[in-house]
């Protein structure tokens, strides 16, 4: 954990990992790049539209035995709405991301496309665009497309691997299996990158710390 300067501010900014380069300061909103003890502005991040997530930054929760602390948030919208993708922390330095859409939920972590044998998947990344419901075996499990849309950032918060300005767009892939199993691919023009997990609930996850929300009851584990 290293704590710096705002290039833009002043006040204190943390990083918690150094595999996570890219930091939005908590009181003006600047976009932080960090290479080494340097520090770049990459403009500014959009402020957060309100939401009803009972997730915030802070909050705490544990995943197979494994504690994690939740330090970073992209929103994603579409024409019909939004969902959340939050960074989760690990206590051995790994991340994951938990996508959280209508208060369903999916932990997913990165998967290496040069692994991938799947066809689908290869031809997701490579730009083509494949029907709802198109199914496939995807690293040992049985995949259907569920989603498949345009998306474009409206905010980000905390820390992430990558930087989120306001108005990116991306074209989003989601995946889901019969036991539970998924997988998300998200392409930016020529990259894509992919990402495996499962669907979760919340309370699956016991986490603490969650945002109260007016009209909504934080479940006993989760003060």
């Amino acid at each position: 954990m290293q704590t710096f300067a705002c290039p833009n501010c002043g006040a204190d900014v943390t990083f918690r990992s150094p595999a996570l380069p890219a930091r939005i300061c908590d009181y003006c909103r600047t976009m932080i790049v960090r290479s080494g003890d340097a520090l770049t502005m990459a403009g500014k991040a959009a402020v957060l539209p309100f939401d009803v997530s009972p997730i915030m930054i802070g909050t705490r929760g544990r995943f197979e035995g494994a504690a994690f602390d939740v330090i970073g948030r992209v929103r994603w919208g579409w024409t019909d709405g939004s969902w959340n993708e939050w960074l989760l922390l690990f206590g051995d330095g790994t991340h994951a991301w938990l996508g959280e859409a209508m208060g369903h939920y999916m932990l997913l972590r990165e998967w290496p496309l040069a692994k991938v044998e799947s066809q689908l998947i290869r031809r997701l990344a490579a730009g083509d665009r494949i029907a709802v419901g198109t199914s496939a075996d995807v690293e040992g499990r049985q995949l259907t497309i569920v989603d498949a849309r345009n998306a474009t950032c409206i905010a980000a918060e905390g820390e992430l691997p990558f930087t989120a300005p306001k108005d990116w767009t991306i074209y989003s892939v989601d995946l889901r299996g019969a036991d539970g199993s998924a997988a998300s691919l998200q392409r930016d023009g020529q990259e894509a990158n992919l990402y495996v997990g499962r669907y979760v609930t919340l309370a699956e996850l016991a986490p603490v710390g969650l945002r109260r929300i007016e009209g909504w009851q934080v479940p006993a584990y989760g003060a």
